[in-house]
């Protein structure tokens, strides 16, 4: 009996082959491709299962897509914070409402191309880094559970992009050769101010306000908090004798606070919407990621989700993602509070 897979499809090399691998390995394939929006081509995608030989399925995500990851997305930068909606689509729909459709196909296994592994230890299944650590995309899949790790398959987690992509060429796959897609595929020109503006015109986070030092001194004009970011540097149009970073947003007051570097280090920090894929016993000592790209760092974590650093971590920043790690499996995650 072949085991069935329905590999997501996003038109670009990983996915291409991911899909092709799987084909390889003896399993019964089906391309995924998700319509997340009006404008989406699914030419790239179409042809690199014309290639292999296999069902391409075209599944309208975009009313799920719009209300879970685009509302969201505005909605936190309105608050004065910074989300990462790779985390809130992986949660909501590629292994949310991708993999319900995944399961009505009778698929056994929903296939992806991210850069991680997944590893049937004992009988438990556990989420793990990719071998590549430089390209690991454990930190944006913290959401998963044991039971859908079971039914995942992660077939680039020991390849580099390099490995990637000369395979993907091995193979005349049509994709191979094709640049990787920008972070927020759903911000074309990488505008998100603009992005926001557009379906929240009338918003608080958008009107002018004043830069000011921790003491409340003016020291200059914005256009609107939600365009800044915790940790930023440039942009800010105010001379000082210091270089000057955003150390707060205050939405509240219209005010973006800034200081000098060494206010942007924190030991602590506190985060909600948690979720464990195997939960400690709390407190423990673990490492953890503040933001996609940071390296993990030593960490108890308590109860309550109090987080306390051996060392101090550099711009901490609500509604960003904190990704828990003992050894190089992830165990679970939660946002910053």
């Amino acid at each position: 009996m072949k085991f069935k897979v329905a590999a997501a499809m996003s038109g670009g090399v990983d996915s291409s082959l991911t899909a092709a691998l799987l084909l390889e390995g003896g399993f019964d394939v089906e391309g995924v491709t998700m319509q997340l929006d009006d404008a989406q081509n699914f030419d790239d995608a179409r042809n690199v299962c014309e290639t292999l030989g296999i069902r391409h399925h075209v599944v309208d995500m975009r009313s799920a897509f719009r209300r879970e990851v685009v509302d969201y997305f505005v909605a936190e930068y309105l608050r004065g914070r910074t989300p990462n909606p790779c985390v809130r689509c992986n949660r909501e729909i590629k292994f949310g409402a991708l993999f319900d459709f995944a399961t009505s196909l009778g698929a056994h296994f929903l296939a992806t191309g991210h850069y991680a592994r997944v590893v049937n230890e004992g009988s438990r299944f556990r989420l793990k880094r990719a071998k590549d650590v430089g390209k690991d995309q454990s930190y944006v899949l913290y959401n998963l559970t044991p039971d859908k790790l079971a039914r995942i398959l992660l077939p680039l987690g020991n390849f580099s992009k390099d490995d990637v992509r000369r395979l993907a060429a091995e193979k005349n796959l049509p994709t191979a050769h094709k640049s990787d897609s920008q972070e927020i595929c759903f911000v074309p020109d990488d505008d998100y101010r603009r992005f926001i503006a557009d379906r929240a015109p009338d918003a608080e986070a958008l009107r002018a306000g004043s830069i000011v030092d921790a003491d409340g001194k003016i020291l200059g004009q914005h256009c609107g908090v939600c365009g800044y970011t915790i940790g930023q540097r440039r942009g800010l149009g105010i001379a000082h004798s210091h270089p000057l970073y955003v150390t707060r947003l205050d939405v509240a007051n219209r005010q973006v606070v800034v200081g000098e570097g060494d206010e942007l280090f924190t030991t602590t920090l506190t985060a909600g919407d948690v979720h464990w894929i195997y939960e400690p016993t709390l407190p423990k000592i673990l490492h953890a990621k503040i933001r996609y790209g940071s390296k993990p760092a030593e960490c108890t974590v308590e109860k309550n989700l109090r987080v306390t650093f051996t060392d101090p971590q550099r711009a901490v920043t609500p509604g960003q993602s904190i990704v828990f790690y003992d050894g190089d499996e992830v165990i679970g995650g939660a946002i910053i509070d």
